[in-house]
């Protein structure tokens, strides 16, 4: 029986795309190893969003390439975005590679591995997996990501992703529905809910306030206890409130927001293709604060964008110092051929981006630790993750306000737990990003 070692680069909807792969290999008689030396295939399944995620697929091809040509693995497949972004010329670059696979004709991947195939296929994007897709979870199995809808359809000038993964398209519902009872019927504990934009979910369906909707029927399934929400527009109309009333009062759901708000100079703004001006960018989060103060929110910024001065900077450098984010990421802009701001005039050096990034950092750390300082003394519900190489190999979890990978977590300093089960701990300590508690029973 062949095997097939697997490397996933890039977000957690490309991991929902990798573990979907495995499913299909899976069932197609391929058995996943941990292992590029016991493989037959290697498959790299790659990002290509900005240069640094591109640099690292290649990266990780030409490793496998060599590895390739010293006898480990007899065939070597790439796919995702990558292929998808630069197309057949890659195959006269790096010819160790026998496949280069598009994002929409990956589940092709077990036929083609049958013989006849051709070197590239990548067409226009158009799959999305359902409820009876195999899958195989790759990841903590109490914590999976789901993916509610593939795609984007806004208009942003320094995004491919409606170019690499094609127009936005939902889910059914019933669908997603049913892939959470399957997963919580295995044992999952939390769903976290992805999409380009989870806001607009059913929106292309004719289905009004489908996100709200869609929760109302999850916080219905028996024994799943969290649900995460990731990745929301920041337009006014996308929060209405049955939706952020769920997601303040619903103990099931995660008060929690992920709104990736990008800038809020309003000539940046407009340069950037936002939907949501600077007034409207600033009503929301304000409302959001003021009318649903249990809802956690995280936002991600970019820097360096052309036209940004150090007016527009210091611009944006007070609105997070006025807004006090809880979790606040923040990239320097990559110019990316095939977007229109690529085009535009008035580019920042590199270095100035990256030094305007770092003081944004360094002003949301402060921020950070104020609001975890705020935390000690509490007693908050935790899902135990892990073992916490920080904390002598104590367990290590997340509070609801904590996201996997991108957030901070709690190191439990006393007390014992298994991966997978919510604990009540009250919170000793706090730094900049993680807290530190010890359990004090059952949630």
């Amino acid at each position: 029986m062949e095997k097939v070692f697997l490397i996933s680069l890039g977000c957690p909807k490309n991991r929902v795309d990798s573990e979907v792969l495995l499913g299909l290999l899976a069932n197609d008689g391929l058995v996943p190893t941990p292992s590029l030396d016991e493989a037959d295939v290697v498959i790299i399944n790659t990002c290509a969003f900005i240069q640094e995620a591109v640099q690292e697929s290649i990266e990780a091809i030409l490793e496998a390439a060599q590895a390739k040509e010293k006898g480990r693995g007899n065939k070597l497949i790439v796919t995702g975005c990558l292929p998808q972004r630069y197309g057949a010329e890659l195959a006269r670059e790096i010819p160790q590679v026998d496949l280069w696979i598009g994002t929409g004709e990956f589940p092709r991947i077990p036929q083609l591995l049958k013989g006849g195939e051709p070197t590239a296929l990548i067409g226009k994007p158009r799959y999305l997996y359902d409820h009876q897709t195999p899958r195989i979870i790759t990841n903590t199995p109490h914590s999976v990501y789901v993916k509610i809808a593939e795609g984007c359809s806004h208009p942003c000038t320094f995004c491919l992703i409606p170019r690499l993964r094609g127009h936005y398209r939902s889910r059914e519902m019933a669908s997603v529905i049913r892939e959470v009872e399957q997963l919580v019927a295995g044992g999952v504990a939390e769903v976290i809910l992805v999409a380009q934009d989870t806001t607009a979910f059913g929106v292309d369906l004719r289905q009004e306030k489908g996100l709200s909707r869609l929760l109302k029927e999850l916080i219905r399934i028996e024994g799943l206890r969290w649900i995460r929400v990731l990745y929301a527009y920041p337009h006014p109309d996308n929060f209405y409130p049955p939706l952020l009333e769920i997601l303040a009062g619903e103990e099931k759901i995660c008060s929690y927001l992920d709104i990736p708000i990008q800038h809020i100079d309003a000539k940046i703004l407009q340069r950037m293709g936002r939907r949501a001006s600077e007034k409207e960018t600033r009503v929301l989060i304000n409302r959001i604060k003021k009318d649903y103060p249990e809802i956690r929110l995280r936002t991600t910024l970019m820097v360096g964008f052309p036209g940004e001065g150090e007016r527009e900077f210091k611009k944006l450098l007070a609105f997070v110092r006025e807004m006090e984010f809880t979790h606040l990421g923040v990239f320097a802009y990559s110019p990316e051929d095939g977007t229109r701001a690529a085009r535009l005039k008035g580019r920042i050096p590199p270095e100035i981006a990256a030094e305007r990034a770092a003081r944004i950092m360094e002003l949301q750390q402060g921020i950070s630790w104020k609001k975890n300082k705020e935390m000690v003394g509490s007693k908050v519900p935790v899902l135990i993750d892990g073992i916490s190489a920080e904390a002598g190999g104590l367990p290590q979890g997340r509070t609801a306000f904590q996201a996997p990978e991108i957030d901070g977590v709690v190191h439990i300093k006393k007390g014992k737990a298994h991966i997978g089960e919510m604990v009540t701990v009250k919170i000793t300590q706090a730094g900049p990003y993680d807290l530190v508690g010890e359990i004090e029973g059952t949630s």
